[in-house]
């Protein structure tokens, strides 16, 4: 009798976090280029501006250095497969993105309030650099937001 085979497709599991180069090619872990993107040019443009109230832009880079570093992290042991495929890192994954979401919203809420207290129209180019910072950090707080909801979405179906 001869063995039958079935030409099904082949499904990867995507209640765990892939390893490898995989890792940017799958959703939520695609995200991370944004948070990167984002993030970096956040921290470049605050870095750059004129600091009209230095606690409240403290903070903010603060925000963006940190989780620049972190979410770089988590990218380069997702590539080299440190997690192991355990479903404790789909816990810790969900949680740092949704953490890194608030903070991010956070340092947008508080760069939007030091651009209105620095709008002098004397300046008017330091001023478009903090607009664009609010801009950027608007856009890494969606990146970081919509990669926390993907997270706890694969969060979900592993446990």
């Amino acid at each position: 009798m001869a063995a039958t085979t079935t030409n099904a497709p082949v499904y990867e599991d995507t209640s765990s976090i892939p390893s490898g180069f995989r890792v940017l090619a799958t959703i939520p872990d695609v995200l991370m280029i944004p948070d990167l993107i984002f993030g970096g040019l956040v921290w470049i443009l605050v870095a750059s501006s004129r600091v009209p109230a230095p606690i409240l832009q403290g903070w903010v880079m603060f925000v963006s250095v940190s989780l620049f570093i972190f979410s770089f992290l988590f990218m380069m042991l997702y590539c080299v497969h440190a997690h192991g495929g355990k479903s404790s890192w789909t816990t810790i994954d969900a949680s740092y993105h949704c953490i890194a979401a608030f903070f991010y919203l956070s340092a947008s809420v508080l760069e939007s309030y030091a651009t209105i207290i620095l709008n002098i129209p004397s300046i008017f180019q330091l001023y478009q650099e903090n607009i664009a910072a609010v801009v950027f950090a608007y856009f890494a707080t969606l990146s970081y937001t919509v990669h926390a909801i993907f997270s706890l979405i694969r969060w979900k179906r592993s446990s």
